[in-house]
């Protein structure tokens, strides 16, 4: 069904398969040879041998190639991919879109906006003035009309400026339309995953693709329905009840996936019980293999205790009602309409580093993963920290930590270590040892629940972690290896990190707008949340194979030079707002462009 469409994608399931039927007898042998290899790997082995990873990359470069075979030249390539993939003509106004593309070197490949429709599909299914109705009653919103764009808000909100921004450079080819923004970090929508089922439904029972004749080519104006005195919609948004925030997000997901019929019994958080079988049986060998498949909570239940916006969000503002609602990222269950980041679009160093400073060359970075950053997550509160994400890779990165954990039944405060035969890791010291010699972790601040200006101290997190001095963006470029890891939602980096010369390692159970552009073990090094395949993953590429880490870390630099632009934004916004605002005509059904088929 296609509220599940971006978890049965082909290309994942291609990759998937890889964890059903082994393809090759996997010995992973690390290095004795080259004088970039440190002493603490194996000795008296091959590297060469066959290692998982291997099958999954060559598995994501086959990817790679069969979606740039895809690639549209000209406009009436596109719009013939439009009606094949999407069912019905074109938006109006797609021309001007395909010619804006081009104008901007853009890669013009239909799947790229998969989200979008993923997005809109259930909003077909309610009648436009309704959905104009609900966007007008959203006090925070950007709104067009006659080509000017306007920005609408109760009170100064952080990013509504950027994104204002970014839809007024935009407005000479948008038609009238309301777009209300939300402006928490946390994601706002979570419609109980039957109802989605029906609207996507009645839309796909209602598509038709119009005889060209019938076609109308232009939006309704709002100005005049601007007049019209209309009753305030209630969004419904409340706070938890019983069951926190995992009770509110579970109804949307599938009745039959796992968050909706395994609740964990109530967890002793003073030990690590947590389970990490379920993402070590859809794995390949112990590594992501189905991205979009591993971070999503409706298959892991268990991020409900592994995760800190289940576990207590800094706010939450909730509803299971649909109406039309903007946001920079979402879980997969829950239903905003994806845009941009704001901190993407801004031109802000905080979050990329400065436009043009990606980082120096590969050979003379510092082969260590750096992380830096603030104990976010949620409000991590002494009875319940040892469940949050960042607090979970601090203390699984510290090489003290770990060799404690060896001897207590591999067990830490807050983690489990990962089965180290499964990796073909040494059990010696060895991991700690990798370790001490590579990884440079700390946070910058821990956040304290309740915090306390006067005394920044935190008695609860203090025995187990030191405040290391903060590092700016541009810094972090220094080193070949960095973690991306959740915060309070999406990480602001991720950008940045992509387009630097360094090679991300990504763990995020966080939608994007840019996940459909994005091919794992090509561009990027997929992580699991629980983090327990990041030791091998450390062991892969340090142990003779800095060539192979340097090949994906400057593809997905030049990957993101094409497809992560600050025009590549706006590539999309256009087009997203175009959909939007038919979705939003009362002739929508009639609305499209057909003069393609007129030139054919």
């Amino acid at each position: 069904m296609l509220h599940m469409m971006t978890t049965l994608n082909s290309r994942a399931g291609r990759v998937a398969l890889l964890a059903v039927f082994s393809i090759l007898t996997l010995i992973w042998i690390l290095p004795r040879h080259g004088a970039s290899v440190s002493p603490i790997f194996y000795a008296g082995n091959d590297y060469k041998s066959s290692h998982p990873i291997d099958a999954l990359i060559d598995t994501a470069e086959t990817d790679l190639h069969e979606l740039l075979g895809t690639q549209a030249h000209d406009l009436q390539t596109a719009a013939d991919q439009y009606r094949a993939r999407r069912g019905r003509h074109p938006p109006p106004g797609f021309g001007e879109w395909y010619e804006f593309a081009k104008s901007k070197d853009s890669l013009i490949i239909e799947e790229f906006f998969d989200q979008i429709y993923h997005d809109l599909t259930p909003y077909w299914a309610i009648e436009p003035k309704e959905l104009r109705r609900q966007a007008r009653s959203i006090p925070t919103r950007i709104t067009v009309r006659n080509k000017t764009t306007i920005l609408k808000t109760d009170e100064p909100r952080n990013w509504m400026d950027s994104w204002f921004d970014l839809v007024a450079r935009l407005e000479d080819g948008l038609p009238d339309l309301d777009m209300p923004i939300n402006v928490m970090d946390e994601t706002r929508l979570v419609v109980p995953w039957e109802e989605i089922n029906d609207y996507v439904q009645k839309e796909q029972a209602n598509r038709v693709m119009t005889k060209p004749s019938g076609v109308v080519h232009e939006y309704m104006s709002l100005t005049e329905w601007d007049q019209e005195d209309m009753e305030p919609y209630d969004p419904g948004f409340a706070v938890p009840g019983e069951g926190g925030y995992w009770g509110m997000a579970r109804v949307g997901c599938p009745p039959r996936s796992p968050a909706r019929n395994i609740t964990l019994p109530m967890v002793d958080f003073s030990t690590p019980p947590w389970e990490y079988d379920n993402f070590e049986r859809m794995s390949y060998h112990g590594y992501v293999s189905n991205y979009t498949l591993a971070k999503d909570p409706c298959v892991r239940p268990e991020m409900q205790v592994l995760h800190g916006t289940f576990l207590e969000p800094i706010s939450v503002s909730t509803s299971h009602n649909l109406m039309p609602l903007f946001g920079g990222s979402k879980l997969p269950m829950n239903n905003e309409i994806l845009l941009p980041p704001a901190m993407y679009w801004a031109q802000n160093d905080h979050y990329s580093g400065g436009e043009k400073e990606h980082g120096g060359v590969w050979e003379s970075k510092t082969t260590k993963a750096l992380w830096r950053g603030a104990a976010t997550g949620g409000r991590a509160r002494e009875p319940n920290w040892t469940g949050f994400q960042r607090h979970r890779f601090m203390s699984m990165t510290n090489a003290t930590s770990v060799a404690q954990a060896e001897k207590n039944q591999s067990h830490g405060i807050n983690f489990r270590l990962p089965n180290y035969a499964d990796y073909k890791l040494k059990d010696d010291g060895f991991v700690p040892q990798l370790l001490s010699e590579y990884t440079d972790t700390g946070f910058n601040h821990l956040v304290c629940t309740p915090y306390n200006e006067a005394d920044p101290t935190c008695p609860y997190l203090d025995p187990y972690f030191e405040v290391a001095p903060g590092m700016p963006m541009k810094e972090m470029y220094n080193f070949k290896y960095l973690p991306d890891l959740d915060g309070n939602s999406f990480s602001g980096r991720y950008r940045g990190f992509m387009l630097s010369t360094s090679l991300p390692i990504k763990a995020t159970i966080y939608n994007e707008w840019h996940d459909s552009r994005l091919i794992p073990w090509v561009h990027f090094v997929p992580m699991d949340t629980t983090y327990i395949d990041f030791y091998g993953i450390l062991a892969y590429f340090l142990g003779g194979r800095d060539k192979t880490a340097r090949k994906i870390a400057l593809a997905g630099k030049a990957w993101g030079e094409k497809v992560l632009r600050r025009e590549d934004m706006e590539i999309y916004t256009y087009r997203l707002l175009l959909e939007y605002a038919r979705i939003c005509d009362d002739r929508r059904e009639f609305l499209g462009y057909v003069d393609d088929l007129n030139m054919s």
